[in-house]
């Protein structure tokens, strides 16, 4: 009966549910089975096929339908909107009644995993709504006292968020385990913690921003210090960065926690359709990320004249080997296929088809994709390490060569310089990020580009955006390939017409295999040439006091008098 329970959801979200009728303090916590039952139950709290919704909602997936986010047409719900408290009563619950077993180990273990999933819980509370009551008991429904807590600090949050991580680092087991929580796993939380409130401290100018850029430094050393975890590579720099990615298994050099899919249980995703069909989304690349991809020796493609109207095979030659790794380009091939792909515009809307997580062409359906996707990896440590430092003002190249430069040796790429990124900041960097400024600007956007290429698709890009205070950047105009006209395209080098662009009636003797698209009902192009794929949403606008978090629901104002609503959301 527990395990059904712990299969399906609960349609009752409120603070003062009844504890499971089969779980009792009498019946129940006894045993190590019990603790890891219960505690299973908790692993519903990772996100599935939403584990790229961070990109959709920013600015890094562009797909038929702009997120409101994007839109700026978020509105304040009645009820829902992230406002569900059921994990954390169930967390709580747990850790009033677990020590009750008599294996001490397995007491230890199943502690630190429930004291993961609180600080895991409360993170993603503070992400969106900012402050919020905290809860560290279950609730008796009596006392209305509790059930109507006013809202906390985000520091006091975030110092909760922190001890439950550190209890977590001390109980959890030391193990390689790519599907299940371990000391390694509460260990790449606090590195992503400390720099996601850091970051979002000192970018709004709150005092006390170091001491959680510190806590992810720490966190983020010992993982690099004194975990089997490496970056993984067979030594292939043309195909290494997407076989992390489109293996069936998780690649557990790399992946410290992942989610998990298989045929066999009935557990996938819809990645393969998302990414190949032209009936769900198109979602595509945009222009600015493909901008910001290095050329192979290191120099900026931006530096180059006419960069932005470089005919697509231009365009992709001689770049960082993640760009091909993660779209379509000349030469691609789908896994276990040995025929050459050019991309499929009525599957993108900006022309850059992704290829991130594709696998082989049977699992191509809706929901039929089993990669284990991504929750946290060794690559995002690093990441987080360097840029830390880098906001801190300590970074030095020793750093950054113990750090990013691992991430470009899997593809080949030379190092990141120090001093040269600060002595000559990229401009069409700082053009996506006006507010970053000072001695150690140039490097802490490299970093940032660093970050969103190497991420992408992992659910990071919202998250990033807010924690900047970089709302702007979303306003940018979004863009896909340059084409110079109606014509007839080879899009893959091979002699051979794989696009026909052209206006009014549709050309006669029309050839199998070829795509034909109609300018300005198919497709759309802005004056410079370039896909425009949301010709209707090109003026945006992001409200800067009001759209970093998200509104409550209005029945929970109306439930607990002492909420206040998000300020811009009143």
């Amino acid at each position: 009966m527990i395990c059904i329970l712990f299969m399906v959801g609960c349609s009752d979200d409120f603070l003062d549910k009844q504890p499971l009728s089969d779980v009792t303090a009498d019946n129940f916590f006894l045993k190590a089975s019990d603790l890891q039952l219960y505690t299973n139950g908790f692993y519903r709290m990772f996100p599935s096929t939403a584990i790229y919704d961070g990109d959709a909602r920013a600015d890094n997936i562009v797909s038929t339908t702009l997120s409101e986010e994007m839109r700026g047409a978020r509105t304040i719900p009645t009820t829902g909107g992230g406002w569900d408290w059921e994990n954390l009563r169930d967390i709580n619950y747990f850790l009033e009644n677990y020590e009750k077993c008599e294996d001490e180990a397995a007491k230890r273990h199943y502690g630190g995993v429930a004291y993961f999933f609180r600080a895991y819980f409360y993170f993603e509370k503070l992400k969106r709504f900012g402050e919020v009551p905290y809860y560290d008991a279950t609730i008796d429904p009596d006392d209305m006292e509790s059930l109507q807590a006013p809202r906390e600090s985000r520091q006091f949050i975030v110092d909760r968020i922190l001890e439950d991580l550190d209890r977590a680092i001390e109980d959890l087991n030391e193990e390689v385990q790519a599907f299940r929580i371990t000391k390694y796993s509460a260990l790449a939380l606090k590195s992503r913690v400390g720099l996601y409130e850091g970051t979002y401290e000192k970018y709004r100018e709150i005092s006390g921003y170091e001491t959680y850029l510190n806590a992810s430094v720490d966190a983020a050393m010992e993982l690099m210090d004194n975990s089997p975890y490496e970056v993984y590579g067979t030594g292939n720099p043309d195909t290494d960065y997407m076989t992390l990615f489109n293996s069936h298994d998780a690649q557990t050099s790399e992946m410290i926690l992942s989610r998990q899919f298989s045929q066999t249980v009935a557990v996938d995703h819809n990645v393969n359709y998302y990414t190949t069909t032209s009936s769900f989304g198109r979602p595509g690349m945009p222009k600015d990320l493909v901008n910001s991809y290095l050329m192979q020796d290191g120099s900026r493609f931006t530096d180059n004249p006419n960069y932005d109207q470089l005919f697509f095979t231009a365009e992709v030659a001689g770049r960082d080997p993640r760009l091909s790794q993660t779209i379509r380009t000349p030469g691609y091939t789908r896994k276990g296929e040995s025929m050459e792909l050019a991309p499929n515009l009525g599957a993108t809307m900006t022309g850059y088809q992704l290829t991130k997580y594709v696998t082989e062409p049977v699992y191509d359906t809706n929901d039929e994709s089993i990669t284990d996707l991504p929750i946290l990896r060794f690559g995002e440590v690093l990441l987080n390490y360097a840029e830390a430092k880098a906001e801190l003002g300590t970074l030095t190249q020793s750093d950054l060569d113990m750090s990013i430069q691992l991430l470009r040796d899997r593809v080949g790429m030379p190092g990141l310089d120090l001093g040269a990124a600060n002595a000559t900041p990229d401009p069409y960097m700082q053009d996506q990020y006006p507010t970053v400024s000072g001695a150690n600007s140039g490097v802490i956007l490299e970093i940032r580009r660093e970050r969103r290429i190497e991420l992408y698709m992992e659910n990071h890009r919202w998250d990033d955006i807010v924690r900047w205070k970089s709302g702007q950047t979303l306003t940018q105009p979004l863009r896909g390939l340059y084409f110079p006209g109606a014509g007839e395209y080879d899009m893959d080098d091979d002699g051979d017409v794989d696009v026909v662009l052209f206006e009014g009636e549709e050309p006669s003797g029309q050839v199998q295999g070829v795509q034909y698209i109609r300018i300005n009902s198919d497709i759309f192009f802005d004056a410079e040439g370039l896909i425009d794929p949301q010709p209707d949403f090109n003026t945006r606008a992001f409200d800067e006091e009001r759209d970093y978090l998200y509104p409550i629901p209005r029945v929970e104002l109306q439930l607990n008098p002492n909420l206040t609503q998000n300020p811009g959301w009143e």
